[in-house]
């Protein structure tokens, strides 16, 4: 029983380990793709900035985590919401049926290039165009704001 290598056997390990280190040691020939996540139809985009655990602002606007909201930054990892305070990052996020933001993604430049609902200018006045328009009614319009009319 011959326990030691012969010389045709150690240049064959010894090719072996060269092999194994270089292919190990070299780039890949394909370069890896950024993740794109595919986000909810639902899912608005906006400006968050944690004020005070559960308390937030989007797009300046005073909101509220849900109980098990989950924030996920741009690696899809969980963040919690405690180390963003103060800072403003820009998000998709998908409210619950109760108005409070459940799903919240922190999103990378080229997920931020993608259209989405959520950042339109909002304003508090109307323009002396737009007054004299008559008011129509597109099927949404919540029942206690639909016009009233004297009884007959």
């Amino acid at each position: 029983m011959n326990r030691c290598l012969t010389a045709f056997q150690r240049h064959l390990l010894l090719l072996a380990i060269l092999m194994v280190s270089i292919f190990t040691l070299l780039p890949g020939t394909s370069k890896a793709q950024p993740l794109m996540r595919q986000f909810p139809a639902a899912a608005k985009r906006g400006v968050m900035e944690v004020i005070a655990p559960p308390e937030v602002l989007i797009n300046g606007a005073l909101a509220r985590l849900s109980p098990g909201a989950r924030i996920k930054s741009i690696n899809n990892l969980i963040v919690m919401s405690g180390t963003l305070v103060g800072q403003p990052v820009l998000v998709n996020y998908l409210p619950d049926p109760q108005g409070l933001l459940h799903e919240v993604w922190i999103l990378t430049e080229a997920e931020a290039s993608e259209t989405r609902a959520g950042m339109e200018p909002m304003t508090n006045f109307t323009f002396a165009s737009e007054a004299d328009k008559p008011k129509t009614d597109d099927g949404k319009t919540p029942f206690n704001q639909l016009p009233s009319f004297p009884q007959r």
